[in-house]
């Protein structure tokens, strides 16, 4: 069998890590590992939930609020419409949900504290 690789995990660059981690905290995501440097200051994390899983690594001064970022994910959750509430409930703007024909389950949209676009499909 020809060598493989088995798990992608993406690596995105972010003006402050610790505001990053509190936004992904209320999408169910957990810090697993972080990374201080000499003068203290959070410059990664490791965070996941069950399958999902996603670096942070400050990015300094070099992130650009605008225009953003030109990567875009796509999530699942099982409870789209609660999770949706969710965000809300943590003052975070979400689109409501759509049934587009690629997803006619709902998916929703959200915008990370650094401007990446984030898609949230209905997986059940």
């Amino acid at each position: 069998m020809a060598a493989k690789i088995t798990v992608l995990t993406p690596m995105v660059s972010v003006a402050n890590v610790q505001r990053s981690i509190n936004f992904y905290e209320l999408l169910g995501l957990k810090a697993r590992n972080t990374l201080k440097n000499e003068a203290g200051q959070l410059i990664w994390a490791h965070l996941e939930c069950e399958s999902a899983e996603l670096m942070l690594s400050w990015a300094g001064d070099s992130v650009n609020p605008s225009p953003p970022p030109p990567v875009r994910f796509y999530l699942y959750s099982p409870n789209l419409v609660a999770l949706r509430e969710q965000l809300l409930a943590g003052n975070i703007k979400v689109s409501s949900v759509t049934y587009p024909n690629y997803m006619p389950k709902g998916e929703a949209q959200v915008e990370d504290p650094d401007g990446y676009i984030l898609y949230i499909g209905q997986s059940d």
